[in-house]
């Protein structure tokens, strides 16, 4: 490289790796959305307790797979909307019908 020259990062390595979080359907009641919770347990400073956080996130699901009470993987994406930023990779598990 020449002097004065600066070396510019590559989108993708700027990018990295998307997110990807494991959660379950809470709502199937949308065409091609999903609502998922994904569950996460943190330790309360003051109180040194452990308190499980949930947090709603809403993932597109092309072919309309997925049914409420699915565990699935969800990768982050591209805004599909104002509210989605999230589509769903895999399903992970079904439960049994009761």
């Amino acid at each position: 490289m020449a002097t004065g020259e600066t070396e510019t990062a590559r989108p993708a390595d700027r990018r990295g790796a998307p997110r990807m979080l494991i959660g379950v359907v809470l709502s199937d009641k949308m065409q091609k959305t999903r609502v998922v919770v994904v569950t996460h347990r943190v330790k309360h400073e003051g109180y040194k307790k452990f308190i499980v956080k949930r947090v709603r996130y809403k993932a597109h699901d092309e072919k309309n797979e997925t049914r409420a009470g699915d565990k699935v993987e969800i990768v982050e994406s591209r805004p599909l909307s104002r509210d989605k930023r999230w589509r769903i990779e895999r399903l992970i598990e079904r439960p049994e019908q009761v």
